[in-house]
C-alpha cells in the first residue's frame, strides 16, 4: 500500500524510553514540538524515496527516537530537525539496499491499492518515483520536497555538487518520459513532451500528475487483394 502522504504516527510517550523518563517538562515539550511539527512533513519524503509508508513512518519513528536518546546534545543544534532528517534518510538508504531484490519482485506484482485519503496525483509521482535509480530519487525528493538546496545534498550524499546537480537533471527527464495527464504508472510521455514543448525541461510544479499507459501509434491491417498473399499496411491516422 502506498500513500503519498503518511499522517499515522505513534504518541509521543511511546518514544521515550524508560531510562529518558525523568527528562524535565520543558526539555520533552520541546521535542514534543518537533515531533509533531516535523514527523508527518518527513515521513512523507521517505515515503516518496522508498514507496511504502508504513516503512517510512518507522523509520522516522526511529530518526526521532534517536534524537530523543541524545536530546542534551541535539536540542543544542541550531537546526535539530536537519540532523533527525540526516537521520531518516541513512537509515531509509540502507532499508533501500536491504530491500532491492524484494522491490524488483514486487514491481512485477499488481499495482498496490492506494491508501485511504491519499491524493491519485501524488500516488501517482510515488509510484513513478520507484522507476527511477535510487540516487536520482533521492536527489529529487531532497530538492523538490525537503527544499533542500544541492550544496545540501551534496554535503549529505558525500557527492560533489556537479553530479548532484546531473542527478536532478537526469531524473527530472526521466519523470518527464513517465509523467502524463491521467491513467497508471507505466512507460508513457508527458503531456509537455507530447506537444515538442520543453522536451529536457520538466518543470518540478508539473511533476504531481497523473499518468497513463502511452496509446499506441499505429494499428495493422491486413488487407487480402485477389487470391494473392495477404498484404500488411500500418494506419498511420
Amino acid at each position: 500500500m502506498i500513500a503519498a502522504g503518511p499522517t499515522a504516527r505513534e504518541p509521543i510517550a511511546a518514544l521515550v524510553p524508560p531510562t529518558c523518563a525523568g527528562a524535565d517538562v520543558r526539555t520533552e515539550a520541546e521535542f514534543t514540538d518537533l515531533y509533531e511539527n516535523h514527523f508527518s512533513e518527513l515521513a512523507a519524503q521517505v515515503c516518496a524515496y522508498l514507496g511504502d509508508a508504513t516503512e517510512a513512518q518507522d523509520l522516522v519513528q526511529e530518526a526521532f527516537l534517536r534524537a530523543w536518546q541524545r536530546w542534551e546534545k541535539v536540542g543544542g543544534y541550531e537546526e535539530p530537525v536537519a540532523w533527525i532528517r540526516r537521520v531518516a534518510w541513512n537509515l531509509a538508504t540502507s532499508r533501500h539496499r536491504r530491500n532491492q531484490v524484494a522491490r524488483k519482485f514486487l514491481q512485477k506484482s499488481p499495482p498496490p491499492e492506494t491508501a485511504p485519503g491519499a491524493s491519485p496525483d501524488r500516488v501517482a509521482l510515488v509510484e513513478a518515483l520507484q522507476h527511477l535509480p535510487a540516487k536520482q530519487r533521492k536527489a529529487l525528493v531532497m530538492h523538490y520536497m525537503a527544499d533542500m538546496p544541492i550544496s545540501a545534498i551534496a554535503e549529505s550524499t558525500g557527492a560533489k555538487e556537479g553530479t548532484v546537480k546531473s542527478w536532478l537533471h537526469r531524473g527530472r527527464r526521466e519523470l518527464a518520459a513517465l509523467l502524463t495527464d491521467e491513467g497508471t504508472p507505466s512507460k508513457v510521455k508527458s503531456k509537455a513532451k507530447a506537444e515538442g514543448k520543453a522536451k529536457d525541461k520538466a518543470d518540478p510544479d508539473t511533476l504531481a500528475i497523473r499518468i497513463r499507459p502511452r496509446k499506441p501509434t499505429g494499428t495493422a491491417k491486413v488487407n487480402r487483394r485477389g487470391s494473392g498473399r495477404p498484404s500488411v499496411k500500418e494506419d498511420r491516422r
